[in-house]
């Protein structure tokens, strides 16, 4: 069967019917039920300065979630390098780590927003440089010995719960990003399924072992209802906000994303990203994913009030997974 993972980032728009606290409760409680039912991991996505309130901080809601399970695991996807001091991110994360007792794993990317990296006296030109420094430095930091960082001797305690260390991926856009994660990183989640190819030459040509083919992400997202046409009508204005909002960022930064601006619900939905099907429906398309295919949910997408992502997911506990 497909691995089942599940994602968050409490986008809170003016639709939003609950405030973002109430978001950030809801992921913990639907963290603890996706463990329950063994799902592979929790995700966890930030940006700064957005108007919607997309979440800043990974750290603290995912040592939150830390806290209340004992399973599954946590990714942070992704701490953007230039909106972090190195040092410091090394300490949280160690310390999150050792909270999680080994269950997370972190990909650096180097952003795309502008009004980011002017929030942080950046510039884009400042990523690659800072994104290759935030590897390096956690890779030192996390051995527990001093380093020599930006000209001082330095060092981090405490060390993660694993040994060495936990994962370290690259997110990127891109060939020159793919390539760069299959040398100085442990993994590589691009932003676009065709970027995976060369990430995969670059680590044969590496002499390591061919990380194979690009898995599938299966659907953007997964809504299991028994009325389509009238869940829709409750999503499409979350679906229509989250688009816009990748879409304006991607058309500012010129990043190959996937998202674009759409301004009609209908246009949308027949984009085939968002997938509100049946339990029946759910059962064949999840049946039809290979083992190692990744089913993503996100359950509170667009800041959909959580009743609602509720219903969907007990959905597909009740009627969908006894199943596969």
């Amino acid at each position: 069967m497909a691995l089942l993972n599940i994602r968050y980032d409490f986008r809170c728009p003016d639709i939003c019917p609950v405030p973002v606290e109430e978001l950030y409760h809801a992921a913990i409680e639907q963290a603890v039920w996706a463990e329950d039912l063994g799902f592979v991991s929790v995700t966890l996505s930030e940006h700064h300065g957005s108007d919607d309130g997309y979440l800043p901080s990974l750290v603290a809601l995912a040592s939150a979630i830390a806290a209340r399970t004992e399973n599954i695991h946590i990714m942070l996807a992704a701490l953007i390098a230039p909106m972090h001091d190195p040092l410091r991110i090394a300490e949280d994360l160690a310390v999150l780590d050792r909270i999680s007792k080994g269950r997370i794993s972190v990909t650096v990317a180097g952003g795309y927003v502008p009004s980011e990296f002017e929030m942080f006296g950046y510039t884009t030109g400042d990523r690659v440089r800072l994104t290759v420094e935030m590897v390096e430095t956690l890779k030192a930091a996390w051995t527990g010995e001093p380093f020599e960082f930006r000209g001082r001797t330095v060092r981090v305690t405490p060390t993660p719960y694993q040994n060495p260390r936990p994962a370290i991926w690259l997110g990127g856009s891109g060939e020159p990003a793919a390539r760069r994660a299959a040398r100085i990183a442990d993994g590589f989640l691009p932003t676009m399924p065709e970027f995976w190819d060369f990430y995969r030459d670059e680590v044969i040509k590496l002499g390591r072992d061919d990380p194979g083919p690009a898995t599938s992400g299966g659907v953007g997202y997964l809504h299991i209802t028994h009325d389509p046409d009238a869940t829709w009508a409750q999503v499409a204005p979350h679906a229509l906000h989250e688009m816009n909002a990748y879409g304006q960022w991607a058309a500012e930064s010129g990043a190959a994303t996937g998202y674009e601006p759409v301004n009609d619900a209908d246009a949308l939905r027949a984009m085939g990203m968002h997938h509100l099907i049946s339990p029946a429906e759910a059962i064949d398309m999840i049946k039809a994913m290979g083992d190692f295919d990744a089913l993503m949910f996100h359950p509170l997408m667009g800041g959909l009030d959580p009743a609602l992502s509720w219903e969907n997911l007990r959905l597909f506990e009740t009627e969908v997974l006894p199943h596969l």
